[in-house]
């Protein structure tokens, strides 16, 4: 269980940062509209990843007996509230699991930090907007490039189990896209928890689509050195 006054009193998840000691939630430095119970909630489910969180102890932490509510209907809006905050689908859960008549649980890993969510943005800022061009580290000439964070986790699991159709698969139908070194980018965001960059494709075959790349492939064009 994570506790706030160890001096990290905030959660990261995926592109998500919760801050326990204000009770928000941000979004790539761009803090979401949460209510309190809903990040009650939120937080609770946090502070113990991969547990099964029962109804019981939501109901006990965040709506004490002398609080003359409908519980069952008020956990259950919290619930979908939360869900909506992080694009989540109760019927093909990425992050909160429900376990019927039982509780939640919450699936992603959670790491507790202690970074500045100002100064990550401001960090983040300054590459967003920037046109660069992609530059491959080999002798091949191209860079591997996941279209999104989905896809760079298959990705990531597909290297790791060396399944070269797999990896074959995603490239056919563009979830991993093969670029071309020199062709120009336009970075947008930071994308979470990937470390990479979300970019705007602007030459080539893929021309349009975006892409997940890191900043080392990433050369800074003639005008912007």
């Amino acid at each position: 269980m994570f506790d706030a006054s160890g001096g990290k009193a905030k959660l990261r998840f995926g592109p998500f940062l919760a801050d326990l000691a204000t009770q928000e939630l941000f979004k790539r430095g761009r803090r979401l509209k949460l209510q309190q119970q809903p990040m009650q909630v939120l937080m609770a489910l946090l502070e113990r990843p991969h547990v099964v969180v029962t109804r019981e102890d939501l109901r006990t932490r965040i709506w004490p007996a002398d609080t003359f509510v409908d519980f069952e209907h008020s956990l259950n809006t919290a619930i979908k509230k939360v869900r909506q905050a992080l694009g989540d689908n109760a019927s093909r859960p990425r992050f909160i699991e429900t376990l019927p008549r039982r509780g939640y649980r919450f699936l992603k890993d959670v790491e507790a930090t202690d970074e500045a969510i100002a100064s990550r943005h401001r960090q983040a800022g300054r590459e967003v907007g920037r046109l660069f061009a992609v530059q491959s580290e080999d002798a091949m000439g191209c860079v591997a490039a996941p279209a999104d964070e989905q896809s760079f986790e298959e990705w990531q699991k597909l290297r790791a189990l060396s399944d070269d159709v797999g990896i074959a698969m995603m490239i056919t139908n563009k979830r991993l896209l093969l670029l071309q070194s020199g062709i120009s980018v336009r970075v947008l965001a930071k994308a979470g928890s990937t470390g990479w960059w979300e970019t705007r494709i602007l030459d080539g075959e893929h021309f349009g689509l975006k892409a997940l790349l890191p900043r080392k492939q990433l050369k800074s064009a003639p005008e912007q050195e």
